[in-house]
């Protein structure tokens, strides 16, 4: 197929390490998040903050602030996005990836599938920050002028 100007080679072992890199790069990021954010409050942080729905809130400070690092944290990963996915096309799928494997972890966590409008909500939120960013981030690299020689240019 000449003319082609990119062509999809089909790649499972780099699709699946690219997602356990991007999972790697969620947890990590929302446990820095979740401690700094502690610190401000003096709290202890614990895996109930990553995967327990019920902490989510309005009603309290420390509802709060894990909701806060829950969005801090889409915006960590979509930098994450733009470094180690690096096509705009693919942030979508990675970003609904990556939040479905929460969900799994929040459902075997907990034993039961998340309940609250609040959790559902922040999800949702934290997938359209983290995907829209991720791909405007990713298309503005793509659209880059690509050099086409290596010399440099003279002013004729």
């Amino acid at each position: 197929m000449a003319g082609q100007f990119r062509s999809y080679i089909w790649d499972p072992v780099l699709i699946i390490s690219q997602i356990a890199l991007m999972q790697s790069i969620y947890y990590s990021f929302l446990a820095l998040w979740l401690a700094a954010l502690d610190l401000l409050i003096q709290n202890s942080p614990s895996l109930d903050q990553i995967f327990n729905y019920d902490i989510l809130g309005f009603s309290s400070v420390h509802g709060r602030l894990s909701m806060i690092a829950f969005i801090l944290n889409s915006l960590t990963c979509a930098v994450g996005l733009l470094y180690f996915i690096r096509r705009g096309k693919q942030c979508l799928d990675f970003t609904v990836t990556v939040h479905m494997f929460h969900l799994f972890g929040c459902w075997i966590y907990t034993s039961h599938l998340p309940s609250t409008f609040t959790w559902w909500l922040l999800n949702i939120v934290c997938i359209a920050l983290m995907a829209v960013i991720g791909e405007y981030l990713c298309m503005r690299t793509e659209l880059n002028e690509i050099p086409l020689s290596s010399a440099p240019k003279s002013n004729v």
